[in-house]
């Protein structure tokens, strides 16, 4: 019986023969790191303390000194890791010292669906290098790799974001206040009025009572963390209308947006903060990057649409859904806005909210345009000076 001879691997060595490949798996407690040495198909582990970058960097110095005595020529090195809870701080360590580093989307990886996935520190850290040696040797749709922002970029928007988690947790003690208000049949007070304090002392339950005491207490300390909510919210804001201010006067991007009827300073520092920071090539990068593009369905007889990817920036997706609505109402003399109309007509349901998705999509790119390239969406108005 002649047997077959499997085709060999394809090693580091085969593709690239000078680089030293290095997959990191972060967890809190340790970081386990595979090495593949060039002209070796195995994988050999380690293991260094979570946290501990000096650690990492010492072990990476060590291995490349070792193997390049070995080998008789210089190596570079190139660390693949998972975008995650570490953030991008182990990334700009290794690039300071030089080293090579490779984010990827975690999400992006290709995963075996034969059987029930089997899921070990040691399996993602094979699975990450088999994506690594791909990637070298030129398949770049194998995974889709973050780009890290600079450190300005990342800090810039720390005040949006926190001001939206802010937003989400007022609305949590204004629907805690009214729903213990309303176990005692008191549903007119608002949370959010100054006198809301002044009601709560005087106000009476449904069948004639006085709030019983640790319920009052309790309201009062909703209150007294609704009012801390509202005041950092409105620090926030302030800082972020100064930002925009100091836009406009420059002739910033943000100042561009904010003269357009329909964005406000929040909209706008979204958009620039999550977006047009960052260069695009063309207007599918930039509806791809927020996640609106179509997801096609074909398969044989087949055909159909699954709806916009949702595969890109969320935050910027949620906005510009907000943006096209008001866009609508604002701008109703634009092309944009008759587009929709049209379609939709007088429309409710699904068929609305489908085109507003579309209008969301053409209008980010419209917007790129404008803040880059000069151009003025079609039909669109200024405010007034």
């Amino acid at each position: 019986m002649v047997q077959s001879i499997p085709h060999p691997m394809a090693t580091t060595a085969q593709a690239n023969d000078t680089t030293l490949c290095v997959a990191l798996e972060l967890s809190r407690s340790t970081w386990l790191v595979g090495i593949n040495l060039p002209g070796s198909d195995k994988l050999s582990k380690h293991a260094v303390p979570g946290g501990d970058g000096a650690a990492l960097l010492e072990l990476l110095s060590k291995t490349q000194a070792k193997a390049e005595q070995q080998l008789g020529r210089p190596l570079r090195i190139v660390v693949i890791q998972e975008a995650g809870r570490d953030g991008f701080w182990i990334h700009r360590l290794l690039e300071a010292a030089g080293i090579q580093s490779q984010v990827v989307d975690p999400a992006s990886i290709a995963v075996s669906r034969r059987h029930r996935r089997a899921k070990t520190d040691a399996l993602d850290l094979n699975l990450l290098m088999r994506t690594l040696l791909a990637w070298l040797r030129g398949e770049r749709r194998v995974c889709a790799m973050v780009r890290a922002p600079s450190v300005e970029d990342e800090d810039a928007r720390r005040g949006s974001r926190e001001r939206e988690r802010l937003v989400k947790e007022r609305t949590q003690h204004i629907n805690r206040i009214q729903a213990l208000l309303a176990t005692q049949g008191i549903l007119d007070i608002q949370p959010t009025r100054k006198e809301a304090r002044e009601r709560l002392g005087q106000a009476r339950t449904g069948d004639g009572r006085e709030l019983p005491a640790r319920l009052k207490a309790e309201l009062e300390r909703e209150l007294d963390r609704l009012d801390l909510v509202a005041r950092q919210i409105a620090d926030l804001e302030r800082e972020r209308d100064a930002a925009v201010q100091a836009s406009i006067v420059a002739g910033g991007k943000a100042g561009l947006l904010v003269r357009l009827k329909g964005i406000g300073p929040e909209g706008a520092t979204v958009l620039l903060q999550e977006a047009f920071h960052r260069p695009f090539s063309n207007r599918r990068e930039v509806a791809a990057y927020a996640g609106l593009v179509p997801s096609p369905w074909q398969s044989g007889g087949t055909d159909h649409e699954q709806g916009i990817s949702k595969s890109g920036n969320a935050r910027l997706r949620k906005t510009m859904t907000e943006l096209a609505w008001l866009w609508v109402r604002h701008q109703p003399g634009s092309a944009l806005s008759l587009w929709f109309r049209e379609r939709v007509g007088d429309a409710k349901g699904r068929r609305r909210r489908i085109a507003i998705v579309a209008v969301a999509r053409k209008l980010l790119v419209a917007l790129w345009r404008y803040v880059e390239h000069g151009v003025m969406p079609e039909g669109a108005e200024l405010k007034a000076a």
